[in-house]
């Protein structure tokens, strides 16, 4: 009897490449060993619609006739504790041992704490998962002043949801700038404006962040601020990917899993995907909502059959703050930034030396961005004059 395809992973990456393999036909036993008690979840909403929203549903990947359909053997809550390569078998915390045909880590990550004194503090919060969220809602809803440690997407998008609650929010950035290792100067900058425009104080470079107590309330320090009380915290200075298991099996690790086009590690029956992949081309984590389906989805259908084309998408993801849908495709490069600004946001346009594109930032126009992603993939020479020219029609470009 074929001991079947187990997944690592009971997020959004495993899901889909769950929901893949039968797709393809592929009827055989599947795995899911999952350390959280729900099915498939999408993250995305856990900082928006979760915490603002009073009967907000899991937001689950596929509906539960779907997931029935899957016929999928849960281990759950569970974690994985070991991988034995050479009797491709897995080693479960129960005690159970699963051999398995095909292995898919799809382990994600975890916050990123400052210390060990943070990550104990009753009043100082992360957020990761559907529990993070269902807590953090319950404390919020008990808020009046909160801190947000951490100029990213998801200290931004919290700090966006805590000020649609009318919380008072302070938002602490190391750096000078915000989002300041995925997007350019001038896109930090309009998201600043538009932070400080919906009352968040916010308090860039402002170095080393320093936390102490008061009667059980969190206080902050930084270079840059005197000692300031609040009723929470929130932290949210990057993640930590899961390389555990990876690492314990001898799996090579650069930045991730180092996995081929098709989610193949350096062992040819252990696959990765999501969070914990090193993005094949680019040579990092990529932690996107894209990522995280599409590339399983490749992986998937690798596991079944070695002839599946890799995965070459560009990588594309999105944020909601305010009234603002952001997203960004590509990644930062050095260049010229040509700014169109819109009736209802605005687009920011990174160019190459050769005038080619390599990174698009869109408020509120997806259209352009679906535009821009035939542009990078013909690698089109565009002309900066009719970027920057809002009388200009895009779509002339197609």
């Amino acid at each position: 009897m074929s001991a079947g395809m187990v997944i690592i992973g009971g997020g959004q990456a495993g899901g889909w490449a769950a929901k893949t393999l039968r797709d393809q036909g592929y009827n055989g036993s599947i795995s899911i060993i999952a350390d959280e008690p729900w099915d498939f979840y999408e993250r995305p909403p856990l900082s928006k619609a979760a915490l603002l929203q009073s009967d907000a549903p899991l937001a689950r990947l596929f509906s539960e006739e779907t997931q029935r359909a899957l016929h999928l053997r849960w281990y759950r809550p569970v974690r994985a504790e070991q991988i034995l390569p050479e009797q491709k078998q897995l080693l479960l915390n129960n005690g159970e041992t699963l051999p398995y045909d095909k292995l898919l880590i799809a382990t994600g990550s975890r916050p990123r704490w400052p210390d060990s004194a943070w990550q104990a503090h009753p009043r100082v919060m992360a957020l990761r998962n559907w529990q993070d969220a269902q807590a953090l809602k319950q404390a919020l809803n008990q808020c009046r002043r909160l801190a947000v440690v951490g100029g990213g997407w998801i200290g931004l998008e919290i700090a966006a949801s805590a000020r649609s609650k009318g919380i008072d929010v302070t938002l602490f950035e190391r750096q000078a700038l915000l989002c300041q290792r995925s997007v350019n100067p001038q896109v930090s900058q309009a998201l600043w404006q538009l932070h400080q425009q919906q009352g968040v104080d916010l308090q860039c470079d402002c170095g080393e962040i320093q936390l102490s107590d008061a009667a059980g309330y969190p206080q902050l320090t930084s270079a840059k601020t005197a000692t300031q009380a609040f009723d929470l915290v929130v932290v949210g200075i990057g993640i930590e990917l899961n390389l555990e298991l990876a690492a314990q099996a001898g799996l090579a690790i650069d930045h991730g899993i180092v996995i081929n086009g098709q989610g193949q590690t350096s062992d040819p029956a252990i696959f990765a995907a999501g969070d914990v992949a090193r993005h094949p081309e680019l040579g990092i984590s990529l932690q996107s909502w894209a990522f995280a389906q599409n590339q399983a989805q490749v992986a998937a259908k690798a596991m079944l059959d070695a002839t599946t084309a890799d995965y070459q998408e560009i990588p594309w993801l999105w944020s909601d703050q305010y009234h603002c849908n952001i997203q960004i495709l590509g990644l930062p490069a050095e260049g010229d930034t040509i700014h169109r600004p819109t009736a209802s946001g605005g687009l920011w346009f990174t160019l190459d030396n050769q005038q080619r594109l390599q990174q698009l930032v869109a408020i509120n126009d997806a259209r352009t961005i679906k535009l821009a992603k035939r542009w990078i993939a013909a690698e089109r020479v565009l002309d900066p004059a009719q970027l920057a020219d809002s009388t200009f029609s895009l779509m002339t470009l197609r």
